[in-house]
């Protein structure tokens, strides 16, 4: 992958953010640098082209078990390749769980068995590309499910508009970030900040970041994050001196997830489309979902039973569930 740059144009060529209006509109003391301050909500929609094709962001409250969410990710990769869902992007936080990308060994999981259960770590072997990554509370994880059909540049340009989108929002909490020459991610000095793995099949993604606010870092120490040894591991809230609002971060990825993409940004509601579509219907939002600000993170909870009605696994150890049409990845 190539090296971080400044002011790299959007998929649409687009300079302007794309927001929703309301009370979803991220606060004027997180400017996106090198442009104007955000408008207020009432203006916020005027910057965004009216006509671009939806975005549609859900924030999952609380902790989601890691296997619903894969599950729930194919669904949704089904539904858009047929047309019956807009490209998407699921925010949320897991319960800590380290995932085995396909190029990822078990030798790189250091932490044993026993500490595993002790700290309440599953591990799942997955279908991304990447080696191994960890996955907890305090990290803000997107899942993009996105038609690359509809976007110039293919898999590359997707992944560098990820990097791309997650630089500009850290930049907007006085964070300066970057991508690396050769590497998958984002990254501040020397150390990771956010992981990216992606899983393409027939033109569809799934999966997609992990972007550190305020983790537990010791967890990267039960394991070679992403393979590589000679690098270190940071978060927002290490650089900062306190740890950011997860859903203000929430809401910033959002707008520049959607800058990035040309896309017009638009909150739906919750968990409950979700669950009403699993429940059978195709697209109960329709156009409707509504511009409302995700809700904070029950950072202390535990985990919910899982997204759209699909019940939670329970993997005590290791599991594979390779099967599946073929496609291709990006290592994270």
């Amino acid at each position: 992958m190539t090296g971080g740059h400044g002011g790299r144009a959007g998929f649409a060529g687009t300079a302007g953010a794309a927001s929703a209006s309301g009370p979803g509109a991220p606060p004027a003391s997180v400017p996106r640098p090198g442009l104007p301050d955000r408008p207020d909500p009432g203006t916020a929609a005027a910057a965004a082209d009216p006509g671009a094709p939806p975005l549609r962001v859900t924030w999952l409250p609380g902790l989601t078990p890691y296997e619903p969410a894969w599950r729930l990710q194919e669904r949704l990769a089904r539904a858009r390749g047929a047309g019956r869902l807009p490209d998407l992007f699921l925010l949320l936080q897991h319960p800590p769980v380290y995932t085995v990308g396909r190029s990822g060994r078990d030798e790189e999981i250091l932490l044993s068995p026993a500490l595993r259960r002790q700290r309440g770590v599953e591990v799942f072997h997955i279908d991304r590309g990447g080696k191994v990554t960890y996955h907890g509370p305090g990290q803000l994880v997107g899942y993009g499910i996105v038609d690359l059909k509809g976007l110039p540049g293919g898999l590359k340009r997707y992944v560098h508009g990820l990097e791309d989108a997650l630089v500009a929002t850290l930049a907007r909490f006085g964070i300066a970030a970057h991508r690396e020459e050769g590497l998958v991610g984002v990254w501040v000095g020397r150390e990771k900040i956010a992981a990216i793995g992606i899983r393409v099949s027939r033109g569809i993604t799934w999966h997609g970041f992990a972007l550190n606010v305020d983790p537990d870092l010791s967890y990267f120490g039960g394991i070679i994050p992403c393979g590589i040894t000679d690098r270190g591991v940071t978060s927002m809230a290490r650089l900062l001196g306190r740890a950011p609002d997860l859903a203000q971060v929430a809401r910033v990825a959002a707008e520049e997830l959607a800058r990035v993409l040309g896309r017009r940004l638009e909150w739906a509601p919750g968990a409950g489309w979700l669950e009403a579509w699993a429940g059978g219907e195709e697209d109960p939002a329709g156009d409707g979902a509504r511009p409302v600000p995700p809700a904070d993170p029950a950072r202390g909870g535990g985990p919910h039973p899982g997204p759209a009605g699909v019940p939670a696994g329970s993997a005590a150890g290791p599991r594979s569930r390779d099967g599946g049409p073929p496609g291709r990845e990006a290592t994270a």
